[in-house]
């Protein structure tokens, strides 16, 4: 299943990059607005039609499907949540840093995820179950994961936060790491990316202190479980997926080393 999912993200990503080479993107402006493009449409359809066709039994969920009841979605054992172009500003921006996102949920918890950079042809892969994470270029296909956080050794703690997204809680959380290491990188990044880089050990955590959806987070956190971290609420408790009507995701916190006292390094 996952080698399929990978090669859909791959073919939305293309269909991505034949629009990402036009003139008109076709923006127009949803009704939270967030931008839409022919981009997100494209990618949309090519997924949702993909995976109806692989996987017939599933539920699909897009973020640019029709709405959904709560009614309907609470008795979803298993469904697929999609973003089919995670980033939208940051394609309009033509910065690159944006991505296809498929994921398999599960009892409301990811259990693969794939994340797919069409600019660059990188694609993560994260099966949960086989604690089994991927990172795809175009010169082959490693294994990845999280890196232990050694506040003895180097003091050192690499934090990534959102490019678009700054805030006050944000600048605070960091200036109470500063008081717990000698040096903390700060780098912003568009996209699911952020959790990715955690996933691949190049950062040890992602802070999310503003508004985010489900299918966001759902790919790029299968990821990241896969390789060993974790994305967890302000409570410190997993974040879940389809526990309520709304598919807003609360505050939350992507940490590489799972075993490190982030309770007492935030306090």
């Amino acid at each position: 299943m996952l080698e399929t999912i990978v090669n859909i993200a791959k073919t939305a990503g293309k269909e991505i990059l034949a629009i990402y080479e036009t003139a008109d993107f076709g923006v127009e402006m949803k009704a939270d607005d967030s931008p839409l493009t022919r981009a997100d449409l494209a990618a949309h359809h090519v997924i949702v039609d993909a995976l109806a066709e692989q996987f017939p039994a599933i539920p699909v969920l897009s973020e640019e499907s029709t709405a959904l009841d709560y009614a309907v979605r609470q008795n979803w054992q298993q469904y697929f949540l999609v973003d089919p172009l995670d980033g939208t500003k940051e394609f309009i921006a033509r910065n690159g840093e944006f991505t296809v996102n498929i994921a398999l949920i599960k009892q409301q918890a990811p259990v693969l995820g794939v994340v797919h950079v069409p600019v660059t042809g990188v694609t993560y892969s994260g099966d949960v179950e086989r604690q089994q994470a991927l990172k795809e270029t175009p010169e082959g296909r490693v294994s990845i994961a999280a890196r232990v956080v050694d506040q003895k050794a180097n003091g050192e703690l690499m934090v990534v936060g959102s490019r678009r997204h700054g805030s006050e809680a944000l600048d605070d959380l960091v200036s109470r790491l500063r008081t717990r290491f000698n040096e903390v990188q700060l780098t912003s990044m568009g996209s699911s990316l952020k959790l990715c880089l955690v996933a691949e050990g190049k950062a040890d955590f992602y802070p999310r202190l503003a508004p985010t959806c489900e299918w966001d987070t759902a790919a790029a956190h299968a990821v990241v479980l896969a390789a060993g971290g974790a994305v967890l609420d302000e409570y410190f408790e997993p974040l879940r997926y389809n526990t309520k009507a709304e598919l807003l995701n609360p505050n939350f916190l992507v940490i590489g080393d799972i075993e490190a006292d982030w309770k007492k390094w935030l306090s």
